[in-house]
């Protein structure tokens, strides 16, 4: 904690897992996953020890309480907590190499922060190989400060990419509402309706039509979510680029450039790393 602001980490207990799992002099990676790896049930030899697989992805889905840039590589390792196989374990280790980069990353607060909800929401169709559910991502900003975020397998198989972004939408729009009634009760007044971005067209024309249409029927219920809001005046829908799309790196393995772009929208920093001293900005 200093003047400028709050730092949140776990470096100890990011340690403390390297150390455990025998990764404390390991190569580093530069990001928590593969992009195009997917992983699946029954990928590989099963795990004699099973135990040893579910204390890791329980311990590092406690280090996403500070690290949203491994919450998507997570999410998809505690998806075979039931079954593990070797080539899950393989990358259960890439996530601990990537945290050998930089053990002491963390959110940053920023004191001089605005009072102003900014967040992104983002699906990637069909991308489970076994299921073709959908994952929604999402996060969500107070100022420049990341509050809340979210990569987790949607509940059942969306038919198109407007209706799998329409209900990640709908998730966020509902994060954004407990938020706004827990400030509420903090006694915060929001000076403007808390800003949402989505890079679906189709999304966003949905969401502004106000009449409903035969082929957003099996949505409905998402749809008047939405809408109720933006009539309230508790959300402004915006559009995005995919570009822009800060909570892409929720939803999908990103490649090293991409990936980069999207820890620094995020506004987490180092605070161990010897070029301390300066917080890279969210870009909307």
């Amino acid at each position: 904690m200093s003047k400028s602001g709050l730092n949140l980490c776990q470096r100890k207990y990011a340690l403390d897992i390297l150390n455990e799992a025998g990764f404390t002099d390991c190569k580093a990676a530069s990001t928590p996953i593969v992009p195009g790896h997917h992983l699946m049930h029954g990928d590989g030899v099963a795990l004699q020890d099973v135990g040893s697989y579910r204390r890791l992805v329980g311990r590092l889905l406690y280090l996403t309480a500070t690290r949203p840039d491994i919450s998507y590589a997570v999410q998809q390792l505690t998806q075979f907590i039931d079954a593990p196989t070797e080539n899950h374990l393989v990358a259960a280790h890439r996530v601990l190499r990537y945290i050998k980069d930089a053990p002491g990353q963390g959110i940053f607060y920023p004191a001089d922060n605005s009072i102003q909800l900014n967040s992104f929401s983002d699906s990637d169709w069909a991308s489970c190989m076994e299921s073709r559910r959908s994952i929604t991502g999402y996060c969500v900003f107070l100022g420049n400060a990341l509050v809340s975020w979210k990569s987790k397998k949607q509940a059942t198989v969306s038919k198109s990419s407007a209706e799998a972004e329409y209900r990640a939408l709908a998730t966020t729009v509902c994060e954004i509402q407990w938020l706004h009634f827990l400030l509420k009760d903090l006694h915060v007044q929001l000076p403007k309706p808390a800003t949402l971005f989505c890079d679906s067209k189709s999304a966003v024309a949905i969401a502004e039509n106000h009449v409903f249409h035969e082929r957003t029927k099996h949505i409905e219920i998402d749809c008047h979510i939405v809408r109720e809001r933006v009539s309230q005046g508790l959300i402004k829908l915006l559009p995005v680029s995919s570009e822009n799309q800060t909570a892409d790196g929720f939803t999908k393995p990103l490649a090293i450039s991409p990936f980069r772009a999207f820890v620094s929208k995020l506004g987490v920093q180092d605070l161990h790393a010897p070029t301390y001293g300066r917080v890279i900005k969210r870009s909307i």
